[in-house]
């Protein structure tokens, strides 16, 4: 009986329609599963500048849909130096991220909408399930792998420019205050 109702729904075309339903695993298969299937925007070209002025250029994949945030770098076995993945939050809001199903430490920084710095963490453990809370609202996390941000001497109130931030064609130079700071900095040594 079962063949005989299949051979008319073939005849009406809407078994392949029922049948891609049940074994397509976007349908309903959850981002973070290993085997799903998630495609992200970018890569991208994300510049970081710091206080003194030093400047890198990260090529990150993009992750902006609830999907592409919930998948992120899981399942993922290595992170290339000078690659990563920048979330985006719009609106900007507190984040809060973990380690679940991702095979390697990572570095998490943490931006606010101007583009600013707020918190990195470095050397995020690898499968863990602790909350890395951003402790402010922010509309981006950039993760890379882990000792990228230690390599480039990252600190809170360095930029990050990228179009999430407006900032992105912005002028590079330190601020004022900064270069007053290394003035200081200089003289006691």
């Amino acid at each position: 009986m079962r063949n005989l109702i299949l051979s008319g729904l073939l005849a009406l075309g809407l078994a392949d329609a029922a049948s891609a339903q049940q074994t397509d695993p976007q349908v309903s298969q959850d981002p973070t599963a290993e085997d799903a299937s998630v495609q992200f925007g970018g890569p991208d070209p994300v510049r970081i500048v710091t206080a003194v002025g030093d400047e890198y250029e990260i090529m990150a994949e993009i992750a902006a849909t609830p999907e592409q945030k919930q998948r992120g770098l899981m399942w993922r076995e290595t992170i290339e130096p000078g690659t990563g993945m920048l979330f985006h939050y719009d609106p900007a809001e507190p984040a809060s991220m973990w380690m679940r199903h991702t095979l390697v430490d990572l570095d998490l920084i943490y931006i606010d909408p101007a583009g600013v710095v707020v918190k990195i963490i470095a050397f995020a453990q690898a499968e863990s399930l602790r909350s890395l809370s951003s402790d402010a609202t922010v509309a981006g996390v950039l993760e890379l792998g882990a000792g990228q941000a230690i390599e480039m001497g990252l600190r809170p109130g360095d930029t990050v420019h990228h179009a999430f931030f407006d900032n992105e064609q912005a002028e590079v130079t330190p601020s004022e205050e900064t270069a007053a700071a290394q003035e200081s900095d200089g003289e006691a040594q």
